[in-house]
């Protein structure tokens, strides 16, 4: 298949980055890769579903990878996943043989071993130049359900459903596929009734997902729903303001470095340094702008406040406020010319997921969320018209229009951007700047 036409299937099907910030697909295929990777370190705590996909759709998956290896002639293609995943090791044992031209990779059970820049350094040994992408260094990485919605989208079925950990406080841990455009009070009752009388919820991981109600929307990137109770320090800890987090900083900040010796960018070479953002931060220095514009390198994977910082400080929350406030100056990430140094002591400072689970709180959440196809109850979708990176989708359907589940109802907008097709069969009720509506029938 020609690379133009690969690109053209994951466009018109909707296909997005499904476990990040929903990157269009079609234009991270390039033939200046030479190996690809598919991504199944399941990043975060409490998160199951990319190696329950893999586990459950292996075939399926490894001939969309296989074709989107040899359409951008990649050299070398990786399932990578980590060694503690014996049951999804096994799963997939039977199949990889049929393809010859796919590897498993094992990892340390690391956070955050799923993070791209990370993942391309434990399986090929190259450093992704700070502020670029894999690609720079001939890596392509794609997760697990991205490349089994390429399957789908081959036998015409574009992106409608999504697949949704659902765990903590709730009676029965599961992983659900449901239609795109419900609600997650709504995929919520299939885990069973809320086990904490004041509930508070995280839409994604534990670390680097977002707080967010019953009302929430479920899109192509929502991969998990959290339900902890209200005092928990995860929950407290995103309900801080941004100039408390400051004079906290600047009462307690010891300058341990702990942020830093621990901050998985940094031990790559990166020129994130936590600490010195702390240090001159809490204390209104001015006339040192590197740490504020290094600020601009960090991942946000949330070690140096949940898991280094002695202090119970949040050094992640104050870096992401000056990256907004950098960004809204009109300061871009520049890559650094220099090439980058990994640390000799990277071996020793990687944090054990089981540790990091604990440390947060986490470990008795840690339970079975076996893979369920029940539908829920729903009377309507509200698809967003932005889930992806680039231009929102534009609407091709009006109110009052009948439509049926996979049609097109929103084209690609101008630039980078890709379709939407409707979850379900029904009637589309509003059409709006930022959503479409549809009245299931």
């Amino acid at each position: 298949m020609k690379l133009t036409d690969l690109q053209g299937i994951l466009k018109d099907n909707g296909i997005v980055g499904a476990g990040g910030a929903g990157f269009p697909t079609y234009a991270k295929l390039s033939e200046k890769a030479d190996t690809v990777i598919l991504n199944c370190a399941e990043c975060e705590p409490l998160l199951k579903l990319h190696r329950q996909v893999l586990e459950t759709h292996p075939q399926e998956i490894f001939e969309a990878l296989d074709l989107i290896s040899k359409t951008v002639n990649a050299k070398r293609v990786c399932v990578a996943i980590k060694q503690s995943y014996v049951q999804t090791a096994e799963a997939i044992a039977p199949y990889i043989e049929f393809f010859p031209n796919i590897e498993i990779c094992k990892l340390p059970d690391v956070y955050p071993a799923g993070d791209e820049v990370i993942l391309t350094y434990e399986v090929t040994g190259r450093v992704v130049p700070p502020g670029d992408i894999p690609l720079s260094v001939g890596v392509m990485v794609l997760n697990v359900e991205t490349v089994y919605n390429l399957y789908r989208a081959m036998n015409g079925r574009p992106v409608t459903r999504k697949y949704v950990t659902i765990a903590g406080e709730v009676e029965n841990p599961v992983t659900v596929r449901v239609p795109i455009g419900v609600t997650v009070g709504e995929i919520i009752k299939l885990a069973g009734s809320i086990t904490t009388p004041d509930p508070a919820f995280i839409i994604g991981g534990p670390m680097m997902g977002v707080l967010g109600s019953c009302a929430n929307i479920v899109t192509k990137t929502t991969n998990a729903v959290l339900v902890l109770p209200s005092d928990h320090s995860l929950i407290r800890r995103r309900q801080s303001k941004t100039f408390i987090d400051m004079k906290r900083a600047m009462a307690a900040c010891c300058q341990c470095s702990y942020c830093t010796s621990l901050c998985s960018r940094n031990l790559l070479g990166h020129p994130i340094n936590p600490s010195e953002f702390m240090r001159v931060a809490s204390n209104s220095i001015t006339n040192d702008a590197a740490p504020y514009i290094n600020a601009m390198y960090c991942s946000g994977c949330g070690l140096c406040e949940q898991y280094s910082c002695v202090q119970n400080l949040s050094p992640r929350m104050l870096l992401a406020a000056c990256k907004a406030e950098l960004r809204k100056a009109g300061v871009k990430l520049q890559p650094v010319t220099e090439p980058p140094v990994v640390s000799e002591k990277r071996p020793l400072r990687q944090v054990p997921m089981s540790r990091l689970t604990s440390r947060i709180g986490l470990k008795g959440y840690n339970k079975p969320a076996p893979v369920i196809e029940a539908v829920p109850n729903f009377k309507k979708v509200t698809v967003l018209l932005s889930q992806h990176v680039g231009a929102p989708s534009v609407p091709v359907v009006k109110k009052g229009d009948n439509v049926t589940e996979k049609q097109l109802i929103a084209k690609a907008g101008e630039g980078l951007s890709v379709a939407l097709h409707s979850p379900v069969n029904g009637v589309v009720t509003a059409v709006g700047k930022t959503a479409i509506i549809i009245q299931k029938s």
